[in-house]
């Protein structure tokens, strides 16, 4: 998930139900029908870009003309929902994938059963993000998630082995020695808004825990890890208000053995002067631990013209076609959502290959038919791991609270 990515969530309840009296477009956005609208989270791209002429070329191969309109990521839901109750939804929308169960609740979205959007070469895991109640809205562009970052020197004079390194006992030992030799262990962010609760998942669901038992020994067991860790000084008190940006910046001092981040920060690796490589992260006993995904889905509003699915499809099947999606995941710093073009990724940069075995192992945040329920269960969560971190409340305690607020806001 893109820093500017996690900086939304949910404008749920409002939110679905502004638009929940909305169906379909009386007249779509475009003047003509030979002009489809497509909005976009990118307002970074601008016309000279690749993103951008890629949307023109899939315009120009189905015969029409594409105007494009960018905006934030939070922006953009709101206008969405906007534009369905005032019937000028666009032709496609590509959107964070946590919002899509919320503009489909709210009868925003189109079904693919009833655009026949093709979603069979999409991976299952990346997929589920984008449905709810049995059925798909979209298909995913891309995804990113979360590993762990290491810095080779620190590990090598600590005398940590990388490799040795399959489950939290092992990462745990890990840290020890780190810290022994003076150094500094993991960083990670703990803040309390949605970004904590990202950072939190994989070692939530690498225990085995699911989001509607937030009280379960397994839940207590991986926050009790974090608890123990910043006890133990093997991650430091910061965590509690470290973004994911400011958490990568304690990293790239050299200092620490261990940063959690994503990759959006393949970029920012390069540039920190010292040597690095990437774990995915560790179950519990071992394995890929379950990591959240970030990235968009594109998706088709509800139109009240029909005859224009055919159209849009075309466009979506153009942007995330197997040559195309190479260029745009490679430019987005996603990892693709089918096989295939995750095969030429590695191909191309085998360092990515940790990378695509994450999110091959990675779950949306809404699965599970969570849906709309998801940010009701997100906050209680952070707030139980500010709550323990900070030493309130045992994980055991803090964790019983955030249930019994969660099936109280859930009902």
């Amino acid at each position: 998930m893109s820093v500017l990515a996690q900086r939304m969530m949910f404008f749920l309840a409002t939110a679905v139900a502004a638009s929940s009296g909305c169906s379909r477009s009386k007249d779509p956005a475009s003047a003509s029908a030979g002009t489809y609208n497509i909005w976009d989270p990118y307002p970074q791209f601008d016309d000279g870009a690749p993103w951008v002429q890629l949307l023109h070329k899939c315009g120009a191969t189905a015969g029409v003309t594409i105007k494009r309109t960018s905006f934030d990521t939070s922006d953009l839901t709101n206008k969405a929902l906007l534009a369905a109750q005032q019937h000028t939804s666009p032709d496609v929308l590509i959107v964070d994938n946590p919002v899509v169960s919320t503009l489909a609740e709210g009868g925003v979205l189109a079904a693919t059963d009833e655009t026949k959007i093709d979603t069979s070469a999409a991976q299952p895991n990346l997929l589920a993000a984008g449905q709810l109640g049995g059925k798909t809205y979209g298909i995913p562009i891309g995804a990113n998630t979360l590993a762990l970052y290491y810095n080779k020197a620190v590990l090598q004079t600590s005398g940590v082995d990388p490799a040795a390194i399959q489950d939290w006992a092992s990462l745990t030992a890990a840290l020890a020695k780190i810290t022994a030799a003076g150094k500094k262990g993991i960083t990670f962010s703990a803040i309390g808004t949605e970004e904590g609760s990202f950072q939190f998942l994989p070692w939530y669901w690498g225990a085995g825990a699911k989001l509607t038992a937030l009280d379960s020994p397994q839940a207590v067991s991986a926050l009790s890890l974090w608890v123990d860790w910043v006890k133990q000084g093997y991650a430091p008190n910061s965590v509690l208000n470290n973004t994911q940006t400011t958490a990568w910046q304690e990293f790239a001092t050299g200092q620490f053995g261990f940063v959690e981040n994503g990759t959006w920060q393949l970029a920012n690796a390069k540039k920190t002067g010292f040597d690095y490589g990437i774990l995915a992260i560790p179950g519990m006993t071992g394995g890929t631990a379950p990591a959240p995904t970030g990235g968009e889905f594109v998706t088709v509003p509800v139109q009240s013209q029909p005859l224009r699915y055919a159209t849009s499809v075309k466009l979506v099947a153009c942007l995330t076609s197997t040559e195309n999606s190479f260029t745009t995941d490679t430019t987005l710093s996603y990892i693709a959502a089918t096989a295939a073009v995750q095969d030429k990724q590695v191909a191309a940069a085998p360092e990515l290959k940790v990378w695509v075995s994450a999110v091959q192992a990675a779950k949306g945040r809404t699965s599970d038919d969570l849906g709309t329920r998801y940010p009701k269960i997100s906050q209680p969560l952070w707030t139980a791991m500010q709550t323990a971190l900070s030493g309130a409340k045992t994980p055991q305690d803090a964790l019983a609270a955030a249930q019994a607020t969660a099936a109280a806001a859930t009902k």
